[in-house]
């Protein structure tokens, strides 16, 4: 098997609540920051990064979102009747990206400095990692208001606690998908197994992030990228 990431798995099929009248008429990937769609600015990362396979889950308004990707190299993995969360969806997707490690995407982020795929892939280590999380220092983190999510070692090994965001880029082995049970189901369930076996590995970002999940977020991050500066 291999244990280079070679696909993606952009996640887009949640509901965007946290959205409110934005999300009425359009999916959250379809809500547009400096005059694009979020969905863009991650494909963009994608295509940066030379990750040749591309599959996005869909659900919420699922339509609007794959006429929008339509001729494009995407594969859809259309989650039905029911969501299944990210690692459920990951999980269905797998037929679509293949054996192997894969990287995973949040579409709801708009990231400022390097690109955060091709930092996890150069520091991706397949002998001691089962993922790579690639996190968020507090002050870097615009608009973000919550404790944080991991501690790192001087290793690189994570633990839970208060400290660094996740950012909502991996780098994930996909194995362990298949002893879960549960039809829908979060990834934290196979990150707490990795962590039990000290394979659960972060890198902290140098530059800023913005998690555009609440309508506050399309401004702050349309400054921090200086999106309509003179």
């Amino acid at each position: 098997m291999r244990d280079d990431p070679q696909a993606v798995m952009l996640f887009a099929a949640g509901f965007g609540t946290r959205m409110g009248a934005l999300t009425a008429d359009r999916p959250k990937p379809l809500i547009p920051v400096a005059g694009r769609p979020l969905m863009d600015h991650a494909l963009d990362l994608v295509t940066a990064a030379g990750i040749g396979r591309k599959v996005v889950n869909l659900h919420y308004k699922s339509q609007m979102l794959a006429s929008h990707l339509a001729g494009q190299d995407i594969a859809l993995s259309l989650e039905t009747p029911e969501i299944l969360e990210t690692g459920g969806g990951l999980r269905q997707a797998l037929p679509l990206l293949g054996d192997g490690p894969v990287f995973t995407l949040n579409t709801d982020a708009i990231w400022h400095g390097p690109n955060p795929l091709t930092l996890a892939r150069a520091a991706w280590d397949p002998t001691r990692m089962d993922a790579l999380l690639v996190c968020i220092q507090p002050q870097l983190a615009v608009g973000h208001t919550g404790r944080g999510d991991f501690v790192l070692d001087e290793a690189g090994r994570m633990t839970r606690g208060p400290g660094l965001i996740y950012g909502g880029a991996q780098i994930i082995r996909t194995e362990g998908l298949s002893s879960i049970t549960d039809k829908a189901f979060s990834l934290n369930i196979l990150w707490d197994r990795m962590l039990a076996d000290g394979r659960l590995f972060g890198l902290s970002y140098p530059g800023q992030w913005c998690d555009v999940g609440h309508p506050d977020g399309i401004a702050m991050a349309e400054r921090m990228i200086g999106y309509g500066d003179v």
